[in-house]
């Protein structure tokens, strides 16, 4: 599972040949989620503040998001997406 960002303690993450729909896992702290790409979808537990973070963060990135669903789908190399600033 290739680590793609990481930022104020938020881990994203995301595996090669998952399942539909596209989406991404996020570690922070104790905490885990799966949050979906097109529809920002949460399944898990997360605070609100890093709620709010993942969301800006998927905003701005959504569009890079789906090329590294898309290569982790054919099982290429996944690309780094700059972290939330």
């Amino acid at each position: 599972m290739p680590e793609i960002s990481r930022f104020y303690g938020l881990i994203i993450y995301m595996n090669f040949k998952d399942h539909a729909p596209p989406h991404f896992h996020v570690w922070y702290g104790d905490y885990k989620a799966i949050v979906t790409i097109q529809d920002s979808i949460v399944k898990g537990e997360m605070p609100q503040r890093a709620l709010k973070m993942i969301f800006d963060w998927l905003e701005i990135h959504r569009a890079e998001l789906v090329i590294d669903w898309e290569l982790a789908q054919i099982g290429e190399r996944l690309n780094k997406i700059e972290p939330l600033k």
